[in-house]
């Protein structure tokens, strides 16, 4: 080897070894600077909002559905991993204590609205009529105390005109028809205040134990429930109204001419009398002077209940058990002590016509008249009716362990 070859290799050495350390000195100040950049962008990064970093509505929506995707699959976590952390626990119990604070449950509201808050519910309803126009609490300039109602056909509308106008403002007017025929009363003046409702070949207790629920007929101090075929001459029902108050009478009737119809001796009217409460009936016919039909009695043609009686009174009515026979026995026990809470009103008579209209309304079968085939199923229901309380106040009692024959007084 030459000198001027040794003289190369010496320079190229020298070279190497120099720009060695030049190298290593800008990747150290690289990595200073890299790391003091990546420092300052860190502490300044929550100052920036998403908006001024640019950050598209694209991408903010890409990380929602991705969180979403997460939050979803988070039941499908293998048993092994870990649980969530105790702070994000504490949150979704919060959450649902929340979540339950704000369902609402009151166990004191009617059955079925439980989840409703109680200021909202209005249990009761009235006949009050509404205009369509206007403010709702400026609707009624008058508000009846009163219920009548009459279930009625058209052959009696002559009878039952003579009958509404008896009845004062104070009485809300309810006719049920039960030959389907409204529009032909509108000739009355009266009617078209009225209230209507019809339903062929139904009887009235059909219609009470469907149209007179209590709390229907809650906004009336009294309720008549009548018959068309009643002569009211001699009655007037504000002064009838009266004497009920007066004698504290809770379920009553106004008394019946004797010399019309026939009838039971309590509900005959006694001349000398403005209210009785009792009378004395064939012998055996009662088995306590203090108990129907002797006492705590009155028929079913022309019944006037108080809103607390007729509480008790239409619960008793059975739904399937249309003609009503043998409820007037029984009505004593929605009273007590009914032998004082019920009676009839002699000052204010009525007289029964006993015009079969309903039962024309039957169907003639096996050779019978169409009544008679009415007349049949009243006295069936009676029987059916008197059974079924039986054994309820039976099944009553034996609930108790009480044995009813042990008291004399029952």
């Amino acid at each position: 080897m030459d000198s001027e070859s040794l003289h190369r290799k010496g320079n190229s050495g020298r070279s190497m070894v120099t720009k060695k350390p030049n190298e290593t000195m800008r990747i150290i100040v690289s990595i200073f600077v890299g790391s003091v950049f990546g420092f300052l962008v860190g502490v300044s990064f929550p100052a920036f909002s998403l908006t001024k970093l640019n950050v598209t509505s694209s991408l903010i929506c890409n990380f929602s559905k991705v969180g979403n995707k997460l939050s979803s699959n988070s039941s499908q976590i293998s048993p092994d991993a870990p649980p969530p952390p105790i702070e994000s626990r504490n949150n979704s119990l919060q959450s649902q204590n929340t979540t339950d604070l704000l369902k609402i449950w009151v166990p004191s509201n009617p059955r079925g609205v439980e989840r409703l808050p109680p200021r909202i519910i209005a249990n009761e309803s009235d006949f009050f009529p509404r205009r369509l126009w206007g403010k709702p609490s400026e609707d009624l300039t008058h508000k009846p105390k009163f219920l009548v109602t009459f279930t009625v056909g058209i052959n009696q509308k002559k009878n039952i005109d003579a009958a509404v106008k008896k009845f004062s403002e104070n009485f809300t007017i309810l006719l049920f028809h039960y030959d389907g025929k409204t529009s032909e009363w509108d000739e009355f003046e009266w009617s078209k205040r009225a209230i209507h409702v019809s339903v062929r070949q139904q009887t009235k207790w059909w219609y009470a134990k469907r149209f007179l629920h209590p709390s229907i007929v809650a906004p009336y101090d009294y309720i008549f429930i009548w018959d068309e075929d009643l002569g009211v001459e001699h009655f007037d029902a504000e002064e009838y109204i009266k004497l009920v108050k007066k004698h504290g009478l809770e379920i009553s009737q106004p008394g019946l001419d004797p010399r019309r119809g026939l009838t039971w001796q309590m509900t005959k009217r006694r001349g000398d009398k403005e209210v009785h409460k009792e009378t004395a009936e064939r012998e055996s016919w009662c088995s306590h002077p203090l108990r129907p039909p002797c006492a705590a009695f009155v028929e079913i043609m022309a019944p006037v209940f108080s809103r607390d009686a007729w509480r008790c009174v239409w619960h008793m009515i059975q739904n399937d058990l249309v003609h009503g026979w043998g409820l007037d026995f029984a009505l004593h026990n929605c009273v007590e002590p009914a032998h004082e809470k019920i009676g009839v009103v002699d000052a204010q008579w009525i007289v029964h016509q006993a015009i079969p209209s309903l039962g024309n309304q039957g169907q003639s079968e096996n050779g019978k008249a169409p009544w008679e085939g009415v007349r049949e199923r009243c006295r069936r229901e009676w029987t059916m009716f008197q059974i079924r309380m039986s054994n309820a106040e039976k099944a009553y009692y034996q609930e108790k362990g009480i044995d009813p024959s042990n008291f004399t007084s029952h």
